[in-house]
């Protein structure tokens, strides 16, 4: 805290953060909330502070809440105190020698303390005061050299320097409508974002003026239910996600409470080892908040029910050990990025929603906070975030909330701490719900479960934010569970809780970034290699982006016949991807080959330029007999092809015709499919159309949940039963034998609400 109840009312400090000059006021302890709007003596007040620190770029007011005032609005009044240094020490005007030349003027010296005075508690007023008076002296004016004429001139000079600042310019439609003495006319100008007083974090509480609203809706906060806000502004191609969060809808009681347990746990702060389990910690910590906020409520005689107790000691985890507003976003299922740009606190949070794309938000984060998470960061994940390592790759995750977090710092921030979150899906993602966002279609998730069934390795490329991750997260569930299936990742990303939830035989390693120099964790490409020590597994990395690469393909030569290879990797193309490993990351040809499957996925843009989706773009094979050039040489081969005007995948002529090498070879290790192309395109066919009816039924029953991991994973184990049973029947699992059953099942589950 700046100020404690100790420190004089009134008392100032000022701190530079990041290039920002920000003024503190100490107004705890004052009998009336500090308002520049409402308040001649605070408006007089500030303008003596800006009078002696004219370099204030923002000014606090710390009381039991916080109100700051941003650059734009402080500027008006530093103006104003600029005006009264100029009229004061250059004019002069309140001289002796200046007060002479209006000599016989009664009440010039009067007047002129009192317009000067009125200048810095009330400038309208002082306008509209000096029309007055002037109007008044001209019916008195008899010569040019006469006092009065003396006097108009210097009441005209104040009246024209006052007449440009921005304060009078800004209102000159509706100052002649303004009675003297009245401040409404300073609600539309002075109005300071509202802070609790245990967070720096600011948020803007009023909505934008001329808005267009687009959606409202609500998301759970911790049991807390948290109005959102979307907004159209016009001229502004961003829309604007507007949020209030618990905090800041308090009762002063309550934020007295949170004020002073928050003081108490700061000095409690749990140690670096304790991080290890941050569940752990934070239940730890809600009960020793839930116990402190109700002696404090006993000690100030503040009655609390038990909801209220629950919510506030929720609050005081989220505002101590936990990263605060940061927390409230990702509650929200329909975040996918969220954006923190140095400097941080002249910066409001950007967003990137799932439905209306990259947009602002109404939270000005602090220095203090954002110092705070880097903090912890650094404690939750063992990795170094300073001058020598400014870059910090980690996750971050609390209940089932799961982000992969980017932070950068100076030298290569040169404004100081930045942030980028990549929010997970509390759930995996399936191929159900890609196909119902249209991400793929449904012969294509047929052809993805083929392709794993037939323990294939596979790369999924693509930019930032195409849903590389995710993809590869739903195709680990077309693994049969009964494989044992190990995960290399240096950012914990991949779902492998979940899956393991669901039965999965699941072992994550977690490796060195790329980014660092060096750690007490293993290096990526000694992980690889220890796991080939590891007995039969599937080998899943989360993203291949250095010197692994290496040890990847020696897993994928060999075992590429035994389980299923994956991983995801940055490239817009099946070359990108080539070019990329080979030349960039230096494999060898040869092993590069190894590779049989490469999926791409990128964002496609809206003709409007504005938006972008998700969509699979290519399904392409890689052949074994090219030397040098894969592209001269037909070394890759599409099997699925993105038509734009279709806004879908479709099979290309080489698959339609069973010229694929991949699938082949599938179907050579398999009784009946052999030299059998009707048989394998019949089983892919029938991949495809067990996962859109999964999507169909679900929107028919209104049930979203049979689109998620848990039954997709009970669903594929049926279809394999049945696909077994039938196989041993009539010597193929033949569609039109195997779906029926498959379907008799999915509607009894359905039906009877047993899907699990």
């Amino acid at each position: 805290m700046v100020f404690s109840l100790k420190s004089p009312l009134y008392s100032i400090e000022l701190q530079r953060k990041e290039g920002e000059n920000i003024l503190y006021v100490n107004y705890l302890g004052a009998q009336f909330t500090p308002s520049i709007a409402e308040s001649a003596e605070v408006t007089a007040r500030t303008v003596d502070y800006l009078i002696e620190n004219p370099e204030v770029s923002r000014i606090i007011f710390v009381q039991q809440r916080n109100y700051n005032y941003p650059f734009e609005q402080v500027a008006l009044l530093t103006e104003i105190a600029q005006l009264y240094n100029f009229l004061t020490k250059q004019e002069r005007i309140l001289s002796p020698e200046k007060l002479s030349l209006f000599a016989g003027i009664e009440s010039a010296s009067r007047e002129i303390s009192y317009l000067v005075s009125l200048l810095k508690q009330d400038p309208v007023s002082c306008y509209l005061e000096l029309i007055k008076r002037i109007s008044l002296y001209k019916h008195k004016s008899v010569s040019a050299i006469s006092p009065i004429d003396n006097y108009l001139r210097t009441l005209n000079r104040f009246k024209e320097l006052l007449e440009k600042t921005k304060i009078i310019s800004s209102l000159s439609d509706t100052i002649d409508s303004y009675s003297i003495g009245d401040r409404t006319i300073y609600d539309s100008i002075f109005r300071p974002n509202v802070l609790p007083n245990f967070t720096f974090t600011r948020l803007v509480a009023q909505l934008p003026e001329n808005a267009e609203l687009i959606d409202q809706y609500e998301i759970s906060v911790e049991s807390e239910k948290v109005g959102v806000t979307i907004l159209n502004v016009p001229g502004d191609s961003k829309a604007v996600y507007h949020i209030m969060p618990p905090e800041y809808s308090l009762t002063e009681e309550h934020h007295l409470l949170l004020n002073l347990g928050k003081n108490v746990l700061l000095q409690h702060q749990p140690k670096s080892e304790e991080f290890t389990d941050p569940e752990k910690v934070r239940s730890l910590f809600f009960n020793v908040a839930r116990d402190l906020i109700s002696e404090l409520s006993q000690t100030k005689q503040i009655s609390l029910n038990y909801r209220e107790l629950n919510n506030l000691a929720k609050i005081l985890v989220r505002q101590t050990i936990g990263f605060g507003l940061i927390e409230v976003l990702l509650f929200d299922k329909n975040l996918q990025d969220i954006f923190l740009n140095a400097p941080i606190a002249q910066n409001p949070i950007f967003i990137r929603h799932a439905k209306y794309g990259d947009c602002v938000t109404n939270i000005l984060p602090s220095y203090e906070d954002a110092d705070s998470w880097a903090a912890k960061l650094r404690l939750q994940s063992g990795r170094p975030l300073d001058e020598a390592n400014p870059i910090l790759d980690t996750d971050l995750f609390f209940g089932n909330i799961r982000a992969r977090v980017a932070a950068i710092q100076r030298p290569l921030s040169p404004h100081g701490v930045a942030y980028a979150l990549r929010r997970h899906r509390e759930d995996p993602w399936t191929l159900p719900l890609f196909i119902n966002n249209k991400m793929l279609n449904s012969f294509a998730a047929g052809l993805i479960s083929f392709l794993i069934d037939g323990n294939r390795t596979l790369l999924i490329a693509g930019t930032r934010s195409s849903g590389k991750t995710s993809l590869l997260g739903s195709a680990m569930l077309e693994i049969i569970p009964s494989v044992r299936v190990l995960v290399i990742e240096d950012t914990l990303e991949l779902p492998v809780d979940s899956l393991r939830k669901i039965g999965y035989n699941i072992q994550r390693m977690k490796v060195r970034s790329a980014l660092l120099e060096a750690t007490t964790e293993v290096e990526a490409s000694e992980g690889i290699r220890a796991s080939l020590r590891l007995g039969d597994s599937a080998l899943i990395v989360g993203e291949v982006r250095s010197s692994e690469a290496k040890a990847l393909y020696e897993a994928m030569r060999v075992g590429a016949l035994a389980n299923v290879v994956a991983g995801t990797i940055h490239g817009a193309s099946p070359y990108g991807v080539f070019d990329r490993i080979v030349n960039d990351l230096g494999v060898q040809i040869t092993s590069f080959k190894a590779t049989d499957i490469i999926i791409v996925a990128n964002p496609i843009r809206t003709p409007d330029g504005l938006h972008y989706k998700k969509r699979v773009t290519q399904v392409t094979e890689v052949r074994k007999h090219w030397t040098k050039d894969p592209n001269e040489e037909r070394g890759f081969v599409d099997l699925l092809r993105y038509n734009v005007e279709k806004d879908e995948l479709e099979p290309t002529e080489d698959l339609i015709n069973g010229d694929s090498e991949v699938i082949k070879a599938i179907a050579g290790t398999v009784k009946g499919w052999a030299g059998n192309w009707d048989a394998v395109w019949d089983n892919i066919l029938l991949r495809g159309r067990i996962k859109q009816e999964i999507v169909d039924v679900s929107k028919k029953l209104n049930m979203p949940e049979i689109m998620e991991s848990q039954f997709n994973a009970i669903s594929n184990d049926m279809f394999h039963r049945i696909s077994e049973k039938v196989t041993n029947e009539f010597g193929l699992p033949l569609s039109e034998k195997v779906f029926p059953e498959w379907k008799n099942w999915l509607m009894s589950k359905c039906l009877n609400k047993k899907l699990i």
